[in-house]
């Protein structure tokens, strides 16, 4: 768990009141016995950072008849006595700035967390012990006394055995606790990665007979379909895979006005065309009885012969394709379908209509809703790429790469092999994942749950660089009893199926101070955590069509960034947030709630969706040079990105 604030700011609220960011943190405290004069103790006192201090107090400047009156008689000691007031430091009025931007944020980098071969927990349980009130897991942390467990999340008083009782006391260090339940036995035997099934799933439509002019080998101009731009790049993925996992399964599927599966390459391809291609039933049994008993080093050579005779043709039945290749990888846990198209999908289940349909409950997003959801169950990533300049109605298709922890990219002739080659080989490190953050009785999660200090979300599968956040807050009724403690409890539940199909329960749990005084320092934000938040946050806003609240956390958190950046340098590598939130204002810049996204602007939203910070790992930076890269097209206005109704 990583937060973006050192300490746990109690009193923000949604309207932007009570809490300020400043530079420096002067406390002016004063420390006064009742009942004796004597006693009083005038304590000016600094927060400032190391090597600073406060200006001095102004001078008091006396008129000439003030030292010559009598001295006033002193104060009757029956009455509490209070110092003079200090004058108002014009330094920290021109510095603070209320907080519009929640900075109760936290972190997770999921994908460290499901590898458990570098967790530092260990597991001597096969389950945790939970409160029986809010589920909250019992740790080291927690406060157990004569076998009762009062649960700092919610202060139920719950019974535990003298032997947990021993195991927490005795390792009660610090303030972090990490903990691993592991099984005895897995639900199955040891999947390897190469078990797994990569199934390409290409658009053969007659749209693919689109030529752009490209520079050849000996420099002289050419023209190259799209369809063998598709041909050039799945030849190099196949002669990748086979030197570097040569015993991987790899498996083709084409669609146009029907579907066809090839499979490894090796037996008759099975064609659904006419009805077919409305069945759902029948179109998953298909793909999911179709046999592929074969490693790529024994079917290199079929395979890279059917890809060279594919052929453009007919329409676009991209919704009963991408259904049977779900299928066919859901027989391998951690499997891959990786979806090019250059079109509108106008035949067979999920047929787009001209008319963008935007309700949820429509039967197009159902069925891309639905398949998402198979995918996930199966395990299956599912990647969509589709060519630039051409209208797929990426918002509803994405869905599919969005919900599985897939990829959405548009591409063109030269950067196809590099995306495809990418994709195959993002691999699932965990499967069914299910995240619960708790925090005290007393908070809530905006966007999430206003009622309840338990947060549940469902991942699905995880691959590596994934990282999700949260935002919490304390309700207006609980601020000034949070003030007065000075830490507060977080927990982390993490619930995943392994690799090797092992089910294992993480628990985190920190214990956070916090901040007494309405006045946080620009020192302790940290920039990077606070500008994926926001980014993942617009995004998700966007796609539900909250288009007005996403535009007012951009502006919130371009305010709180602006204002840091006054007060402290802002490293290099959050600049790159920079570009995420020029992006994003490109995205929101909408006068209306009508309207829907055009590919290149879902494209964006997507990987928004996915973002993550810098140091996790490559795929990270992947993510902000695409969002980069989305920014450095040529320029356009903002309603060209959007399709009217």
């Amino acid at each position: 768990m990583e937060f973006a604030c050192s300490h746990v700011v109690c009193n923000w609220i949604s309207d932007g009141s009570g809490a300020f960011l400043i530079q420096n943190e002067f406390d002016n405290r004063v420390a006064v016995k009742e009942g004796d004069q004597s006693d009083h103790v005038y304590d000016n006192r600094a927060a400032v950072k190391e090597g600073s201090a406060p200006p001095p107090l102004p001078p008091r400047h006396l008129k000439k008849h003030q030292l010559t009156s009598p001295p006033l008689p002193p104060p009757p000691t029956s009455r509490r006595s209070l110092p003079p007031p200090v004058p108002p430091r014009t330094d920290r009025l021109e510095a603070e700035v209320r907080l519009n931007a929640n900075v109760n944020v936290v972190s997770l980098n999921v994908g460290k967390l499901v590898n458990i071969q570098q967790a530092t927990g260990t597991g001597t349980l096969q389950s945790p012990v939970v409160c029986g009130k809010c589920s909250a897991a019992l740790s080291c942390l927690s406060s157990v006394q004569k076998n009762v467990w009062l649960c700092e999340f919610c202060g139920c008083e719950n019974g535990v055995g003298e032997g947990l009782e021993k195991l927490c006391v005795g390792q009660r260090v610090g303030v972090h606790s990490d903990d691993l339940y592991l099984p005895n036995e897995s639900d199955t035997d040891y999947q390897n990665l190469e078990d797994t099934l990569v199934v390409f799933c290409v658009d053969i439509s007659g749209s693919m007979c689109v030529t752009t002019e490209v520079t050849s080998s000996d420099g002289f101009p050419a023209h190259v379909s799209r369809l063998e731009g598709i041909q050039d790049a799945l030849q190099r993925t196949l002669s990748s895979t086979l030197q570097q996992s040569p015993h991987r399964r790899v498996a083709l599927v084409t669609f146009s006005d029907e579907v066809v599966i090839y499979g490894d390459g090796t037996r008759t391809p099975l064609t659904l065309r006419d009805w077919a291609l409305v069945d759902y039933n029948h179109i998953w049994q298909q793909g999911a009885i179709y046999s592929i008993p074969h490693c790529i080093a024994e079917t290199y050579l079929q395979l890279t012969q059917r890809v060279k005779d594919l052929r453009e043709h007919g329409a676009t039945c991209l919704g009963p394709a991408a259904l049977a290749s779900v299928a066919m990888a859901s027989r391998y846990p951690g499997s891959k379908v990786i979806l090019c198209t250059d079109g509108r999908a106008n035949i067979g289940l999920g047929a787009m209509e001209e008319t963008p349909q935007l309700s949820s409950s429509s039967p197009i997003s159902h069925f891309y809703t639905q398949l998402a959801l198979q995918a996930v169950e199966s395990g299956v990533i599912i990647s969509v790429m589709s060519f630039e300049g051409t209208d797929c109605r990426l918002a509803d298709v994405g869905r599919l790469a969005d919900s599985t922890g897939g990829r959405v990219n548009i591409v063109n002739i030269g950067t196809i092999a590099t995306e495809i080659q990418s994709a195959s080989m993002d691999n699932v490190l965990a499967t069914g994942v299910t995240a619960t953050l708790l925090g005290s009785d007393g908070m809530y999660f905006p966007y999430e749950n206003k009622n309840d200090h338990k947060m549940v979300r469902e991942i699905g599968n995880v691959t590596k660089g994934l990282e999700i956040t949260f935002e919490f807050a304390v309700k207006p009724e609980f601020m000034e009893a949070f003030q007065q403690r000075d830490k507060l409890p977080f927990q982390v539940q993490l619930h995943f199926k392994t690799r090797d199909q092992q089910r294992v329960t993480r628990v985190l749990t920190e214990l956070r101070p916090v901040a007494s005084s309405s006045r946080i320092r620009a020192s302790r934000v940290n920039v990077a955590i606070l500008s994926v938040h926001c980014a993942q946050l617009c995004a998700c806003l966007t796609m539900e069509g909250r288009v007005r609240e996403a535009q007012m956390q951009l502006k919130a958190q371009q305010d709180l960034l602006e204002q840091i950046s006054k007060h402290r340098p802002i490293e290099k590598q959050d600049s790159i947030y920079g570009n995420w939130m020029d992006t994003m204002t490109t995205i929101c810049d909408l006068t209306t709630e009508s309207q829907t996204l055009s590919d290149e602007a879902a494209e964006v939203v997507y990987q928004m969706k996915r973002a993550s910070s810098c140091s996790n790992n490559n795929n990270s930076s992947s993510s902000s040079s695409n969002a980069t890269k989305t920014k450095k097209k040529p320029a356009r206005k903002p309603k060209v990105l959007l399709e009217g109704m």
